[in-house]
């Protein structure tokens, strides 16, 4: 038995689920089984699981294949419940005179089935809902019919039609609520409510002197997009009082930033907002509500730290935190409890959705490595030149002693051999063989490093410097586009196999022809990583990867880079019990639909290329099975699958 073959025999499942860390960012939600497989669990129990490779090859089954976006409803419903639960621990345990109601903000995830789950499972709870377009207020004002109790919070740019449509939701029984952004709007929102005869209930969002942190830190303190300066709430208090308004202004918003992933900035903003809110109260605002929006954090690495893709603190100290303030600063100046309420989507979200998607093929060195050729047959009858000397002594008498210096030696000859190409003394044939003694011989040495038990730096470096791609069917740019815009981490690994050593180290590269159609930094124990340790492929069989925590922004945020368009969504049920069920399938876009996006005709189109195939086959220039066999090609395309879909056999 090799070496190799012994390492994996020995290997543990546990050592894969601290590999990918995922006790960490899983929450529980994921874990890795003893047979190897990767397990859904929305209950947290640890009892009962769902292998994701079983649900992928279901879905495959019924004809939906990768790639594709598992959600699971019942972590949705549990994510809702936590944090329902957290505040209302806190507010017992706090003495808190008034309740919690958090709000969605559908910004984050706008999708139909998503929104309506959310409706639903946030009804026992009274969590709303808020928008901050016209759009967004259309999808979300039918939604809320016959719960009164929920609220809708407007944010964002409000023009005089949304202002108006708010204001007669008012009248119908909504409880809506505009938060003020500027003066005009106030304006207008004073105009149609005295037009209407209605008392509104109206917020404000006042720009905090507390900086952000983080990615997001420019989106609060004074350099926010939106809000009021203090200077102007109090204009503002003074215009609806010569209104006989002032009563109307109910709710006290403000923005401390996205993921925050330090407890002591939310403690600050706490602090301030909790005592603007009292000073609202003492000038004679109907205050009610006090709207401290997002920021709560996922911990996307697993590393419970202060950065930016985690955080230090849990639900529940967020929620202690926030309950304690508002309510200590509440009692110091004698003001009654406010209504809390928070638009954490990205909590409330981000976990229920995984991305999964095969690989469909690798580059790596070893091809160059093990290509033709020897320096005796490529030097025969020419004087060979010392780098190329070089690379073969090194690779003839490589052992175990001397590693990194047998490193250091082959990199100078490799970049020697380079120079003498790019001055023309080297031809091509000499060129190639330098790379493949090169390579070769740095693939000897990691695995001579590897046995040793000493592990350098230079063997991390080679290790980056060794890594292959594999291709994966996927798009980084409509699936998980935040790992290209700004570098956002998140928990990739596969899903089964985890019972064997990951002895490959990767980046992914996508099916876009975007050089930037890749995902090259990865969590690890350590930090980010620029490589994915992973498993080799076996000829015929499918290896599953999946992207965790991608609920958030990812769907919403996708474009048709390559016109590669939405991928299948499946909604998934656990029962209990180790089954599933498939709850609804939305298929993903077909080259049809996707074209038709960008203005395309594809009737007209179809129609021209048919009359193409005629002349053609008129001309002699193809027989008309030909002619077929292309248009079935077309025709199929166009109601296909944008994604790559599996060989057909001729």
């Amino acid at each position: 038995m090799s070496s190799l073959e012994l390492l994996q025999e020995v290997w543990k499942p546990s050592q894969s689920s601290s590999l990918y860390q995922v006790e960490g960012w899983s929450q529980g939600y994921f874990r890795v089984h003893e047979n190897g497989a990767l397990l859904v669990d929305p209950t947290r129990k640890n009892t009962h699981g769902v292998a994701l490779e079983e649900i992928v090859k279901g879905l495959a089954d019924r004809g939906y294949t990768t790639p594709l976006v598992l959600r699971f409803p019942d972590i949705l419903q549990n994510r809702l419940a936590h944090l329902a639960s957290a505040f209302e621990v806190a507010i017992k345990e706090n003495g808190y005179q008034n309740s919690y109601h958090a709000v969605y903000p559908i910004k984050v995830n706008q999708q139909r089935h998503l929104v309506e789950q959310l409706v639903e499972f946030g009804q026992e709870f009274r969590f709303g809902l808020e928008v901050g377009s016209k759009p967004e207020l259309l999808a979300v004002m039918p939604m809320t019919a016959n719960h009164p109790e929920r609220l809708i919070i407007c944010n964002g740019f409000k023009d005089d039609r949304f202002i108006e449509a708010v204001i007669l939701a008012t009248k119908i029984g909504r409880n809506i609520v505009p938060v003020v952004e500027g003066f005009r709007e106030l304006e207008r929102i004073i105009f149609y409510a005295e037009k209407y005869g209605v008392r509104p209930k109206i917020g404000v969002r006042v720009k905090l002197a507390s900086e952000g942190v983080g990615r997001w830190r420019e989106s609060s303190g004074h350099r926010s997009k939106f809000g009021l300066f203090l200077s102007e709430v109090l204009q503002m208090t003074r215009l609806l009082k010569e209104h006989d308004m002032l009563d109307c202004l109910q709710l006290l918003h403000c923005h401390m930033g996205s993921q925050v992933h330090n407890i002591g900035l939310i403690k600050n903003v706490i602090n301030e907002i909790g005592h603007v809110y009292v000073e609202l109260v003492r000038l004679g605002a109907g205050m009610q509500y006090l709207d401290i929006g997002g920021g709560l954090g996922i911990d996307y690495d697993g590393s419970a730290t202060a950065t930016e893709s985690s955080m230090n603190y849990s639900l529940e100290e967020y929620a202690n935190d926030v309950v304690y303030r508002i309510g200590k600063i509440c009692d110091n100046a004698e003001v009654a409890h406010p209504r809390i309420v928070s638009e954490s989507g990205r909590a409330m979200v981000a976990q229920h959705s995984v991305l999964v998607f095969d690989v469909l093929g690798r580059n790596s060195v070893d091809t160059v490595a093990e290509s033709p050729g020897t320096l005796e047959q490529w030097g025969e009858g020419k004087d060979v030149p010392l780098p190329l000397q070089d690379l073969q002594d090194a690779a003839d008498s490589l052992d175990g002693d001397r590693l990194v210096e047998r490193l250091h030696d082959i990199s100078q000859s490799r970049d020697e051999a380079m120079n003498l190409f790019a001055l023309g003394y080297l031809d091509l044939e000499g060129r190639a063989l330098a790379e493949k003694l090169y390579w070769s011989t740095s693939l000897r040495l990691r695995e001579l490093m590897r046995a040793s038990g000493d592990h350098p730096l230079e063997l991390e470096e080679l290790e980056n410097l060794l890594r292959e791609t594999y291709f994966c069917n996927f798009s980084v740019f409509q699936s998980v586009p935040d790992a290209w815009a700004i570098g956002q981490l998140f928990p990739v690994m596969p899903i089964h196999r985890l019972d064997e050593e990951p002895t490959a180290r990767v980046v992914l590269g996508d099916v876009t022809c975007d050089s930037d159609g890749k995902i090259n930094r990865f969590i690890s124990e350590y930090g980010p990583q620029p490589a994915l340790d992973v498993h080799p492929l076996k000829d015929g069989e499918p290896y599953f990867l999946g992207v965790f925590l991608v609920g958030a922004y990812q769907e919403t945020l996708g474009d048709l880079h390559n016109l590669f368009g939405d991928t299948h969504v499946a909604h998934i049920r656990i029962d209990g019990e180790g089954g599933w069920l498939v709850e609804e399938v939305v298929p993903g876009d077909t080259a049809r639909e996707v074209l038709q996006y960008v203005q395309y005709e594809p009737d007209r189109m179809e129609a021209e290329l048919r009359k193409d195939c005629e002349r053609a086959t008129v001309a002699g220039a193809i027989t008309a099975s030909e002619s077929r066999t292309l248009m079935k090609f077309y025709v199929d395309g166009l109601n296909g699958y944008t994604y790559l879909e599996a060989s057909i056999d001729a």
